[in-house]
């Protein structure tokens, strides 16, 4: 992956958070923090 690409990925997934807050009211900060919680507990099972 190049810098190019990652600071476009990056930029993207900034700008879905700034429209999911401003416009869209998806909540989706919480819900991608409750599923990487159910991650995080899904994986310390198997340590």
């Amino acid at each position: 992956m190049t810098n190019r690409i990652a600071i476009v990925l990056a930029a993207l997934v900034a700008a879905f958070f700034l429209v999911d807050h401003f416009w869209l009211n998806l909540g989706a900060p919480l819900f991608l923090g409750r599923k990487l919680l159910d991650l995080v507990e899904f994986l310390a099972i198997w340590r």
